[in-house]
């Protein structure tokens, strides 16, 4: 293709001109400059359609004589490697997310977090880190996200400032912008994992040990409810998808979700998502709608991604009703404060239930709650297993049946701990031996250490 095909007018290229001598802070400046302009011809005088039928390394290469011209045109003359850079961010911006398209190409990232156009920071291993990609301006990152935005069919606007969509990806966008965010545009990305986290995984991250490991399959296997606990960004998500993964293929599952993460292997599997209003404030679908129709659907598992609102308490009643192996995540720091969480959904429902009622629902319903979090070094584990023994008196009785228990912090900032169980041998674990799991003798002896 020749360089006159790229544009309407045909124009030749300006001779080459010196390369300016500037300082590293003013070169960064004149870099972010040049790119914005280029850019902007770009849009305004390239003709994109004629990259329309070439493959990515035609389009980059086609790109690069674009880029030549211009900077010929815009009289600068950058080294090969800022030459490479700006190729490569041009057609992130064409065809990608701009300056965080390179984050989606690395497997490290979790988090992609954009605090206005100046400061975007990533989430690599646990640990957040200060990148030094940035947006030109506010309305550049707009522009992304509207991008973004768009792709899924939603909107975001001063009439409608805060918005949760989903990449073609399945990575989870949240987007909020003036005037609810006073200092400019902040955009959240929670990555998605193309290749999803297994059990084997969890363990040779040492978030959790074997014996715990098939303690997990094994109540997932005989259908005891499970609830996930844990702060944002502690595991929930991934832990609750690997469950899943031992639910038996001849079951009928169903999954509820805001935005949908989880990627279930069995071959039944009906997803359903939430829906927003529109813009006349009409056709809204919430989660408790989905869990209340999901029963009409004859399921064997109900999955609900997390329970966040009044749809705790129609999920509650569906496991209490025979919807046995059911599973859910809530945000919350321990076993006794997700329970406490679950109580406060139930009266969002504005149901008048006697406290001693609303309770016994909720201990009747659980069998088990997993605490998942995130340590101070980036690590995750499993801190507790306990299990909801049921009512003692107007309190509902929790049991640890393990615990990771801290035990300081090495010269490398890793923390140091070991699981441990209680010694308390749970309810459930005939539930277990009947379903033919097989238990060993020594799991729950007390002070046996796993290292």
């Amino acid at each position: 293709m020749a360089i006159k095909d790229l544009f309407s007018s045909g124009k030749p290229a300006s001779p080459d001109v010196p390369e300016p001598k500037t300082g590293t802070g003013e070169r960064d400046a004149l870099f972010y400059e040049i790119k914005h302009k280029i850019h902007n011809r770009f849009v305004e005088e390239a003709n994109l359609a004629a990259l329309d039928d070439l493959d990515q390394a035609e389009v980059k290469q086609e790109i690069g004589k674009i880029v030549d011209y211009f900077l010929r045109e815009e009289q600068v003359l950058l080294n090969e490697e800022e030459h490479n850079a700006l190729i490569l961010e041009i057609l992130d911006e064409l065809t990608g997310l701009g300056p965080i398209e390179p984050f989606f190409k690395d497997p490290t990232i979790s988090d992609i977090l954009c605090n206005t156009y100046k400061d975007i920071y990533v989430e690599r291993r646990g640990l957040l880190e200060k990148t030094p990609a940035r947006f030109v301006d506010n309305a550049h990152l707009m522009n992304i996200i509207d991008r973004i935005i768009s792709r899924v069919g939603r909107r975001i606007d001063e009439s409608s400032p805060m918005v949760d969509a989903r990449l073609a990806d399945g990575s989870r966008v949240n987007a909020i912008i003036p005037p609810l965010s006073l200092d400019g545009p902040i955009l959240s990305i929670r990555r998605f994992s193309v290749n999803p986290l297994k059990m084997d995984d969890l363990i040779n991250y040492k978030t959790l040990t074997p014996d715990i490991a098939t303690l997990l399959a094994g109540s997932v296997k005989s259908k005891l409810n499970i609830m996930i606990s844990g702060g944002t960004g502690a595991g929930k998500t991934t832990l609750l998808n690997i469950l899943s993964g031992f639910i038996p293929g001849n079951e009928r599952i169903i999954t509820i979700e805001d935005s949908a993460e989880l990627q279930l292997q069995q071959e039944h599997v009906i997803r359903l998502e939430t829906r927003p209003a529109s813009i006349e404030g009409t056709g809204m679908v919430t989660q408790r709608d989905l869990v209340r129709n999901s029963l009409r659907m004859r399921p064997d598992r109900i999955i609900v991604g997390e329970v966040r609102g009044s749809e705790a308490f129609d999920m509650l009643q569906a496991m209490n009703t025979g919807h046995e192996g059911s599973l859910t995540t809530i945000h919350s720091n321990s076993p006794r404060d997700s329970l406490t969480r679950l109580e406060s959904m139930i009266l969002m429902t504005g149901v008048n239930l006697p406290e001693h009622a609303m309770r016994f629902m909720v201990s009747s319903a659980l069998d088990m709650v997993v605490q998942v979090s995130r340590l101070a070094d980036g690590t995750r584990k499993v801190t507790s297993i306990a299990e909801v023994v049921g009512m003692e008196g107007e309190v509902i009785t929790l049991q640890d049946i393990f615990v990771f228990e801290r035990q300081g912090i090495d010269a490398n900032g890793k923390v140091v701990g070991r699981f441990h169980a209680t010694g308390i041998r749970p309810k459930f674990a005939d539930k277990l031996e009947v379903a033919g799991v097989d238990v060993p003798e020594d799991l729950f002896l007390a002070h046996k250490y796993f290292e």
